[in-house]
């Protein structure tokens, strides 16, 4: 089985697993980002170092335990944690708990900023949620396919329609994703959300050839 088939089956697998999530809790506060097992195949060719990875992911779980202590179920909070900058997305009922929400995550140890884009609406449907998930699973899938772009270079998350797009990437990379991004169908906004590192630097960070 050669590379790009055995991603495009994980990638299949993660996006059936996460279908499987949103149907059995759709007040599960899971961001709709697609990884799971090739995510972590990948995981040492991350452009983040080691230690960036690990505080990323303790600031993700710290963020959710805290939100729920303190908002219990009357939010929905996802969070995403990328070199210490932290993506809110979801539903709060209030303006009040959107801005407690952002002032309690900029507390949180070893977070660095946080870019707020929490809504002051109701909590989607099954069928909303369930679009969000067919748009990150369609543009993981195009970005796999795109021969310029390395695919674990990106997270990608989903709300609403609006596809949020995390990473250390170059300009041209940042441009020839965000026109991935935009030819999905069903997205209605872009944000970018990136590290921008330059081409050299870029070639700095790629792994060393397997020596024979």
């Amino acid at each position: 089985m050669n590379p790009s088939t055995l991603k495009r089956r994980l990638l299949a697998a993660g996006f059936a697993a996460a279908v499987v999530g949103v149907a059995g809790s759709l007040t599960a506060c899971v961001p709709l980002i697609l990884g799971g097992a090739a995510g972590t195949a990948m995981v040492a060719t991350d452009r983040r170092t080691s230690g960036a990875q690990l505080e990323d992911e303790g600031i993700e779980l710290r963020t959710l335990s805290r939100v729920r202590d303190s908002f219990g179920t009357r939010v929905r909070v996802s969070t995403v944690s990328f070199n210490r900058q932290v993506l809110l997305t979801g539903e709060v009922p209030n303006l009040q708990d959107k801005q407690a929400v952002e002032d309690m995550v900029k507390k949180i140890q070893n977070v660095g900023s946080v870019v707020n884009e929490l809504g002051v609406r109701n909590s989607p449907s099954f069928t909303e949620r369930s679009a969000d998930l067919l748009i990150t699973g369609r543009l993981k899938a195009a970005i796999l396919d795109a021969r310029d772009l390395q695919s674990n270079a990106f997270k990608v998350v989903t709300e609403n329609g609006t596809v949020y797009l995390m990473g250390r990437v170059t300009s041209r990379e940042s441009d020839r994703v965000t026109g991935i991004a935009r030819g999905i169908s069903g997205v209605q906004r872009v944000v970018r959300i990136f590290e921008t590192i330059s081409e050299d630097e870029l070639l700095r960070l790629q792994p060393a050839p397997a020596k024979s």
